[in-house]
């Protein structure tokens, strides 16, 4: 198996620090909002990710946290803390601020089929563990007190910009914008791993007591603390958006390194970008489109995920809503091929597919596709890939049965709940043309009623005139 590490730019062959396991964390959401379709495939790209390791034999321990506190507007150290400003927007405390959006958010989650995490902290239930770690880099002068905040002292470590490559002798002070800079800092790219509640952050309302004044924790900190407790000190799989590494993971290792003396992460893997209209997502913009957004137009969740595995995680996607009605318009399709096959295929109780064979000899065609698919997924998540194969088992000529039982397999990483498909679900469009040719053919007029039966045909459906109106179904494969 073999992983894009962003940390070396390589193709890296896997190696899992526990044979057979994956240790996998992946940086959730900060909850003052509803999350936005961009958002939601940064979800959905590691879901399919989990799955494929799942499919591929590894067990799997996941965790995606909930930030709930100490993320602030400019990803830095400057402005006001993203939960503060939700409260104030909508005029109850963080807390309940944290409870709505997580509900929403984890509701379009199930809605998308992106299983569960085996661990969902937020970071307000760890601040105890972010304090010791804080502590701990004290101790080892890896970080120094000011009178507004602790702060990592980034020339204590070497590999600081390791992770984005950059050169921190070409970084400008100054640039940007939010709150003056503390002055008592030593350099201007240390960072705030603890707030005091001073300054700007003077009315924060949220607050914990600590050795060295009362504050809340820098945003950093916190995946470091809850990696480090859930998953241990080194982890085999981090996650998380390209916008990611030039700062949040690149502070995530200077501190989890500097604090615990081992590798944090073995392998970082970060998905790109969702444009829309081929330009930046944005709420300022009208274009930070929710999900519920989404089912308004028409759409269902499912259309949703159906569009995201057309795009690899590594590979920016651009929304549109032709694009997303193409996406409708090809599960549709392959819901309806899932109806044929239930309809031709005899299936026992428990089906297995065939293991692969491993040296020479003749392999069925079952096998062969399967090999493909394990190919795909365990080459960086080609997922575009194996969705392609899906469509290529349905034109292969592999008995009905094999093509059900395959396709099902594939589904364990492609979540599209093919398993659930059962009943046909004749397109509206398919419907009107029939009663149109009805009409047709009560008035006599059949030139008309053989081009209506023409177009019902070209379109991948039978019409059978019946006593009582006509019957509709799909061609056969």
């Amino acid at each position: 198996m073999k992983l894009f590490n962003t940390l070396t730019r390589k193709l890296e062959e896997f190696k899992p620090i526990k044979p057979g396991h994956v240790s996998f964390y992946q940086c959730g959401p900060t909850v003052y909002w509803v999350q936005h379709i961009g958002n939601l495939r940064a979800m959905t790209c590691a879901d399919l990710i989990r799955r494929s390791f799942s499919y591929l034999g590894y067990g799997v321990t996941m965790v995606r946290n909930y930030t709930d506190v100490g993320h602030l507007v400019s990803d830095q150290d400057e402005g006001e803390d993203k939960m503060e400003k939700g409260a104030k927007r909508e005029g109850v405390p963080p807390r309940e601020i944290a409870d709505k959006y997580i509900g929403i958010f984890e509701q379009d989650t199930r809605d998308l089929n992106i299983l569960e995490p085996s661990f969902k902290p937020r970071a307000t239930e760890y601040i105890t563990q972010m304090i010791e770690m804080v502590s701990e880099l004290i101790e080892k002068k890896h970080a120094y007190v000011t009178e507004y905040a602790v702060y990592f002292d980034i020339l204590t470590f070497p590999r600081y910009n390791e992770l984005n490559h950059q050169k921190i002798d070409f970084n400008q002070k100054g640039l940007g914008k939010g709150t003056a800079d503390d002055p008592a800092k030593k350099h201007f790219a240390d960072f705030s791993i603890w707030f005091f509640k001073k300054g700007a952050h003077k009315n924060a309302l949220q607050t914990w007591p600590s050795p060295w004044g009362e504050g809340f924790p820098g945003w950093h900190i916190e995946c470091s603390a809850m990696s480090k407790s859930l998953l241990g000190n080194t982890i085999d799989v981090h996650m998380g958006g390209v916008e990611h590494v030039s700062v949040h993971h690149t502070n995530e290792i200077a501190q989890s390194e500097a604090a615990n003396g081992v590798k944090f992460v073995n392998y970082w893997l970060h998905n790109e970008h969702l444009n829309v209209d081929d330009a930046k997502m944005a709420k300022s913009q009208g274009t930070g489109f929710t999900l519920s957004q989404i089912k308004e137009k028409g759409f269902g969740a499912m259309d949703l995920r159906y569009f995201f595995l057309q795009a690899h995680y590594r590979s920016k996607q651009n929304f549109t809503w032709e694009a997303l009605s193409a996406a409708k318009e090809g599960y549709r399709r392959l819901k309806e091929q899932m109806v044929t096959l239930n309809k031709h295929a005899v299936i026992p109780s428990h089906f297995v597919i065939p293991a692969l064979r491993i040296g020479g000899g003749i392999q069925s065609k079952t096998t062969s596709f399967k090999e493909q698919f394990s190919h795909f997924i365990s080459t960086d998540f080609q997922i575009p890939q194996a969705l392609a194969l899906v469509w290529d088992v349905l034109k292969s000529d592999v008995n009905n049965t094999s093509k059900l039982e395959i396709i099902l397999d594939f589904d364990k990483v492609l979540g599209l709940k093919l398993d659930e498909v059962h009943e046909d679900v004749i397109p509206q469009e398919i419907i009107d043309l029939a009663e149109k040719r009805k009409l047709s053919k009560s008035v006599k007029d059949f030139k008309t009623s053989d081009e209506l039966r023409r177009q019902i045909e070209e379109k991948g459906y039978t019409v059978e005139d019946v006593k009582d109106g006509f019957h509709l179904k799909l061609k056969s494969l």
